[in-house]
């Protein structure tokens, strides 16, 4: 079932995501929480990646999906999405990048944000297991702002050059 994304008014997106214990990673609820992002993100057209916060749960969690990935399968526009619990961002490049930013809960806003130009993030899978992914250029972007959903932090909080557009409609 497709949920609605918060949107920046929203008080659960200001808030801090508790971890995820150890022993629920693979819990059904929270099998049950990832398969409602996967399916939110995945209606999402302009959306690579979705925080738990995002969906109002309170957990730390982000789902990243397969339009982040450079090299993906282009015939399939949605490979398995990437679930990263309790994730940390473990090394992070001294050098950062100015890059263009939205989100999914601030419609239709984008600003220039500083980011890390690469970082490496420690976190578990939905089946328990730990790893360290490491990134560049969107994915190290998506996992910085996915993170900062789950302190609470919001990219307009940061941003620069903070600008409106209109709203695509639908004209047929």
């Amino acid at each position: 079932m497709t949920l609605p994304v918060r949107q920046v008014e929203d008080p659960v997106l200001r808030q801090i995501a508790q971890a995820i214990p150890l022993e629920d990673l693979t819990a059904p609820w929270l099998e049950k929480i990832i398969k409602e992002m996967s399916v939110t993100l995945a209606g999402c057209v302009d959306g690579v990646a979705l925080a738990a916060p995002q969906i109002g749960e309170l957990c730390r969690l982000f789902i990243v999906g397969g339009r982040a990935f450079p090299n993906r399968d282009t015939t399939k526009p949605w490979s398995s999405d990437l679930v990263f619990i309790n994730p940390v961002i473990v090394r992070q490049s001294r050098r950062q990048v100015d890059l263009t930013e939205s989100c999914l809960s601030v419609r239709n806003y984008y600003g220039t944000t500083k980011r890390h130009e690469r970082v490496s993030v420690e976190a578990y899978d939905q089946l328990g297991h730990k790893f360290v992914r490491h990134a560049s250029g969107l994915l190290a972007q998506v996992f910085q702002h996915e993170i900062q959903h789950l302190d609470g932090v919001l990219f307009i909080d940061q941003a620069r050059d903070l600008h409106e557009i209109e709203p695509e409609t639908n004209h047929g």
